[in-house]
């Protein structure tokens, strides 16, 4: 799905602001008694965006599991013309039905990713309207993430998921009305490559209806560096500029889409910013140029006080400036698709990403072990299944066909710590690989592989291109004993090259919960000082493994989460505060990462 983008041919309003906000309170009594053909009842307000649950001071609010309606006036622009009229949600965390008046305009699942309805038929040039969306958030087996509800002795509904990481609920991202043209620019894909100093740049544009189809490629100063005729081909760009990581430089692909003749004549103008990098895995290295490239960074969260998951902008900017004052030069979007606009800046800013589906909780044996409750099968007809599978792939096309063109994104991670480990995995995976191959075969693809899954007991790790492995030698492993985590790890590693002697190898997680401002002589669980001794051991691992391509530990900073006891106050394996304080193992990696970008370069 294309971004919402301002042009010549297309104007953009935001309607973010103070919603009113009500809970259903019955489940989904306030669709049987319409509330959105009328003012919603007993309106509360609540900002958008952002999630609800920590904005009032209503435990019924945060705790609350089903519908919550947001509603709202909206303004439509007094001359349309022949345009339409488009509405659009960034994320609505976990699914949404949305009205325009008491008319239904969309349906959609998935809490991570845009979608929009075309609502010109539905409304008034120069009039208003009524916009409610209906938010659910709740899971179920065929949902991802993955959850189910139960009901307490007390008789209260309770959602129980296997994600580590807090359920906030809400409308996220933005919500965007804008234009365009009858016949417009509905899709571009681009792709990159180059030969000594010329970009060769593949595009191809769907324009339903269109006569004619051009492209413009502009440099970052807006100078015209190439031009092609029609809705497919290649254009050549003499001196290119690389996109490198550290080096964000970004090209405009201006789409023109023609249709009609004479005081019919339309014409769409779409700005599509990329690229020209390429990315390859060889010989047990991930290379971005043709050059190798060594991940520092993180697991993160969209997690902050107050707003939860909602984007906030200057908070991404700060994350951005505490990454790279680190030295880090990449994350990946743990555990499920960020905000376009950071992965916009991330294109800016030459941060490089390893793009995640929310398919995280796919296994019941880790839930089993951190909670004490009864494991029950990952992959049976009652639990993840065909239509669970279904879901999945439906959000590795959703998050492919928005994230295609950012050349920020080097690596698709389809699933996060899933059971690999029996063949009804197998089953459940291989065509979702296909699925990722088939809608970009230009990015490798990969499963991050949870530390039950040794190489012994993985049963798909041939499907893929890349090793990415969460480890917790030293935590939940060998807990204190860092003299035998090394040993196990070690020991783990020299299999993985042994069995998969041509793949990268990336940690994607490490690192132990550490209680900000613990200091211990005997650098024991939970301080400040065992953080630095375990990560440290890790990268004297690393260091003696040049199959190793990566070192993103968890977290960047702290986050909200709902497993009992054991997180007192959330996950706290942060570098950072979840106010974005810096514990002094941020410092020791600042000068390792430091040291480490003189010598490798960003």
């Amino acid at each position: 799905m294309l971004a919402a983008r301002s042009s010549a041919s297309r104007d953009i309003r935001s309607l973010d602001g103070v919603w009113s906000f009500q809970l259903d309170p019955d489940q989904d009594a306030g669709l049987d008694q319409r509330w959105f053909a009328a003012p919603l009842p007993a309106p509360r307000p609540m900002p958008v965006p952002a999630s609800y649950n920590d904005i009032t001071t209503d435990t019924e609010v945060h705790d609350h599991v089903g519908l919550a309606w947001y509603q709202r006036e909206v303004q439509v622009p007094r001359i349309l013309g022949t345009d339409r009229l488009i509405l659009r949600l960034g994320s609505v965390t976990h699914a949404a039905t949305v009205w325009a008046d008491d008319v239904e305009v969309a349906t959609h699942t998935g809490g991570y990713l845009p979608f929009e309805a075309d609502i010109t038929e539905h409304v008034r040039p120069g009039g208003t309207f009524r916009l409610s969306v209906a938010v659910d958030n709740r899971l179920s087996w065929q949902t991802l993430p993955p959850g189910f509800l139960a009901t307490t002795a007390a008789g209260q509904t309770v959602q129980k998921y296997y994600h580590d990481f807090y359920n906030y609920a809400g409308i996220h991202r933005s919500v965007l009305l804008y234009t365009h043209p009858a016949v417009a620019v509905t899709d571009v894909t681009v792709t990159t490559g180059f030969e000594g100093a010329t970009g060769i740049v593949t595009y191809q544009v769907e324009a339903d209806g269109a006569a004619a189809v051009s492209v413009r490629v502009l440099d970052a100063e807006g100078t015209q560096v190439a031009q092609a005729d029609g809705a497919a081909g290649q254009v050549r760009i003499p001196d290119v500029t690389l996109w490198r990581p550290g080096a964000g430089y970004l090209y405009t692909l201006e789409v023109h889409a023609v249709a009609g003749q004479g005081e019919e004549r339309t014409e769409d103008v779409y700005p599509q910013r990329f690229g020209v990098r390429t990315v390859e895995v060889k010989d047990a290295q991930l290379l971005i140029n043709g050059e190798p490239f060594y991940f520092r960074g993180y697991g993160r969260h969209e997690d902050n006080l107050i707003r939860g998951k909602g984007h906030d902008t200057a908070l991404m900017v700060h994350d951005f400036e505490l990454m790279e004052w680190q030295g880090a030069n990449s994350f990946r979007t743990s555990h499920y698709p960020y905000a376009e606009e950071v992965m916009d800046y991330a294109d800016e800013r030459g941060f490089v990403v390893i793009d995640e589906t929310p398919a995280v909780g796919l296994n019941t044996g880790i839930a089993a072990g951190l909670t004490g409750a009864q494991a029950v099968p990952t992959f049976s007809p009652e639990t993840v299944n065909d239509a669970t599978r279904e879901a999945h792939a439906a959000q590795i096309r959703e998050l492919i066909a928005r994230d295609k063109n950012h050349p920020c994104v080097v690596l698709w991670s389809i699933a996060n710590e899933p059971d690999t480990t029996t063949p009804e995995s197998r089953e459940y995976f291989e065509p979702l690989v296909a699925v990722a191959r088939e809608c970009d075969p230009t990015r490798p693809v990969g499963i991050v592989n949870v530390i039950m899954a040794t190489p012994d007991k993985d049963k798909v790790w041939d499907l893929l291109d890349v090793v990415m492995l969460n480890r917790y030698y030293g935590w939940y492993v060998d807990t204190g004993d860092l003299a035998s985590a090394e040993k196990h790890l070690r020991a783990e590693l020299d299999g993985w090259v042994a069995m998969a002697p041509d793949k990268p190898i990336i940690f994607t997680e490490y690192g132990p919960d550490t209680m900000a401002g613990s200091r211990d002589l005997f650098a024991r669980p939970w301080s400040e000082d065992f953080q630095t001794a375990m990560l440290s051991m890790h990268h004297r691992v690393f260091d003696d493994y040049p199959h190793v391509v990566g070192e993103q530990m968890w977290n960047f900073a702290d986050f909200a989460t709902a497993v009992g006891i054991i997180r007192v106050g959330g996950n706290k394996k942060g570098m950072f505060t979840r106010s974005r304080e810096p514990k002094q193992n941020a410092f020791v990696v600042r000068e390792r990462w430091l040291a480490m970008r003189d010598r490798l370069g960003f």
